[in-house]
């Protein structure tokens, strides 16, 4: 049968015609992520007039430059209660912080993560990396998070957000799933942090393997974990206030 297809159309004309039949025949889920948005997601995400369908086009990745990311310098990690007063006190002065979090990953068959060990919060110029440990003070952490007035951006929250509620009762609110509210390339296409660095910051964005699923538990983390984590939570930050500037996101 599809070799009749083939003579009788031309092999290009049958692929769009296969393409055509896989996209009819995928369940409505496929094509609306939206609509699967956990229920512990705050109503923030559900909103639609914060998701703007405005067509744009990422360029080809591996012909950008390298994304250079964050100094570690400018990166704190949050290990004492002194560091933490200030740390907290800096970020309840912002309105806007990128949001991401980590945790140390499971390998065996039914492991259930207990994560998230670390999360980031980050401002323009700085990022602050807490430690999710017995000895940390998380009330001014939780103020942070479930604060309305201190809107959260992040890419790929879902997770982030459910270990968040599941084992620190903190119910963040206030947040923006990037990957959800960002437009596509195609038609409800959500969006990953390397794309979207690639179409707003014209930059590739290089994530190890080895250090997305390193320690994250670890009680000493090396440089290139900070890196790795600071960066993840910045990066959003830049990318959605570019994206406001271009049309692609509304002021909530």
């Amino acid at each position: 049968m599809l070799t009749a297809v083939i003579a009788e159309s031309g092999f290009g004309h049958t692929v769009e015609l296969m393409q055509e039949g896989d996209r009819n025949c995928r369940p409505s889920w496929a094509n609306d992520p939206i609509d699967f948005l956990p229920a512990f997601a705050p109503a923030f995400l559900t909103n639609p007039d914060h998701y703007v369908d405005t067509p744009s086009q990422t360029p080809p990745v591996d012909d950008l430059p390298l994304y250079q990311g964050i100094d570690i310098a400018d990166v704190t990690l949050v290990d004492s209660l002194a560091t933490a007063t200030d740390a907290c006190r800096a970020l309840l002065a912002e309105t806007v912080l990128g949001f991401d979090t980590e945790a140390k990953p499971t390998f065996a068959k039914g492991e259930v993560s207990t994560g998230p060990h670390l999360v980031q919060l980050a401002t323009e110029r700085r990022v602050y990396l807490f430690p999710v440990n017995a000895s940390l003070d998380r009330e001014g952490l939780r103020e942070i998070l479930e604060s309305t007035r201190i809107l959260k951006v992040g890419f790929g929250l879902g997770s982030d957000l459910s270990q968040l509620s599941s084992r620190l009762g903190i119910e963040a609110r206030a947040v923006l799933d990037l990957s959800r509210a960002l437009p596509g390339d195609k038609p409800k296409q959500s969006m990953g942090a390397k794309t979207a660095v690639a179409r707003y910051l014209g930059r590739r964005m290089q994530k190890s393997k080895r250090i997305t699923t390193s320690n994250w538990a670890h009680p000493r983390l090396n440089e290139r974990q900070m890196l790795y984590a600071a960066d993840d939570a910045q990066v959003a930050l830049r990318v959605y206030h570019l994206a406001l500037a271009e049309g692609h996101l509304t002021r909530p």
